[in-house]
């Protein structure tokens, strides 16, 4: 299973808003897709997660734009996890243009883990926190460690 997911994207002429350019808001939706994607590739479908009554909501988004992106631009979205808690985690993103390898978008996400009956903070069950790989700032393409949360 990749501790690094990368999502392929092409973008699509209704991405793309009046300045010719992807609109800010379809960054998020790459990156929440990848995010998703990532779980489930590591056997955590959103139906999994209903099954077992907790899972994922988003605290905090923050989305560096370094370039823009354009319509039919061949785009890899790749997302990792930086810090895992006990409640939480942190997924870092690259919005990576594929023709020069220019990256369009850094950004992060702070991840809660919660009962979906109270809305509650809940403790990471241990098979999700198993199921994926911690990736330290600086160690994204090398050693990689477990999810244990802290």
């Amino acid at each position: 299973m990749p501790a690094v997911f990368e999502l392929a994207h092409r973008v699509r002429p209704e991405e793309i808003d009046a300045l010719g350019h992807a609109n800010n808001i379809v960054y998020l939706q790459w990156i929440v897709r990848a995010a998703v994607d990532h779980s489930a590739a590591q056997g955590w479908p959103a139906q999994a997660y209903r099954d077992l009554g907790s899972g994922w909501v988003v605290r905090r988004h923050e989305i560096r734009y370094l370039k823009s992106a354009l319509v039919d631009d061949e785009l890899v979205i790749r997302t990792w996890l930086a810090q895992a808690r006990k409640f939480s985690c942190l997924r870092r993103y690259q919005v990576i243009r594929q023709s020069d390898r220019a990256m369009l978008a850094a950004a992060e996400t702070e991840w809660a883990y919660v009962d979906f009956n109270t809305g509650n903070l809940t403790r990471i069950p241990d098979e999700v926190a198993q199921a994926f790989t911690v990736v330290p700032d600086g160690e994204k393409d090398s050693e990689a460690k477990s999810a244990e949360p802290a």
